[in-house]
């Protein structure tokens, strides 16, 4: 079932609020590791201590979710799977520009068609960039949200057989506008490496064919759709301070 935006941002949220809830870096809420000394004595060594949020450069990869409509009429989506791959420059200490390239395959639930076409294989490959903010942030972890805007390239004939799209309810190939809204949930395991959830909103708007049951004419039209994606991987921050 196609999720709502505003589902979305109720993820992000009580993602808010849990992080909010965290203390801030301080030498009472650390929970140091000891280790041992050269002269048998053990010392603290805190892995967020060199946490600071002013680097220039940072990169993420993660194991990729999308739900996804690949028709306009369709009453089964199309759940895929995928990578994402994003990048930042910061250029201040509380804003950036987010690229992020990501692509899913799966299979897709089609219309009742007399050509035994079921559950075909489909693809959506996105390529946006935008602003990039950071929200709350501490030592252990931080919420950062984007607005990226570009295109997506959606592939939906590939196991057609070469039967007409709109012969299944799908849509034809092609690229169509894009825009991703959501954000980042970040758990820091060290000055370098993030852990990182991503839930976003992913808007896109493919155009269609479809026929006229009562003279068999091709219509056009197009689709506005919004859907849920979430990510799950790892980022890491080059040295290069601003």
């Amino acid at each position: 079932m196609r999720l709502s935006v505003r589902n979305c941002f109720v993820v992000l949220a009580l993602s808010v609020l849990t992080l909010c809830t965290l203390p801030t870096a301080s030498a009472q809420d650390q929970s140091p590791t000891p280790a041992l000394a050269p002269n048998g004595t053990y010392m603290v060594v805190d892995p967020l201590a060199g946490v600071r949020y002013d680097n220039r450069f940072d990169l993420s990869l993660g194991m990729a979710y999308d739900h996804m409509k690949a028709g306009p009429t369709l009453l089964q989506g199309s759940n895929l799977g995928g990578l994402d791959l994003s990048g930042s420059y910061w250029f201040a200490r509380h804003w950036g520009v987010e690229g992020s390239g990501r692509g899913y395959v799966g299979t897709s639930g089609a219309a009742p068609n007399p050509y035994s076409i079921n559950g075909p294989f489909v693809g959506q490959y996105l390529f946006v960039g935008g602003p990039e903010w950071l929200g709350p942030h501490n030592k252990h972890g931080a919420l950062i949200a984007h607005a990226m805007f570009g295109g997506a390239y959606g592939e939906f004939e590939k196991d057609l057989r070469g039967t007409p799209a709109y012969a299944v309810g799908f849509y034809n190939n092609q690229v169509a506008p894009a825009a991703i809204i959501g954000g980042h949930m970040d758990l820091n395991r060290s000055a370098r490496w993030v852990f990182r959830i991503t839930p976003d909103a992913v808007m896109t708007h493919y155009s269609y064919d479809s026929v006229n049951n009562t003279n068999q004419t091709v219509v056009k039209g197009s689709q506005y759709d919004v859907n849920f994606a979430i990510s799950v991987g790892v980022e890491y921050k080059f040295k290069r301070k601003r």
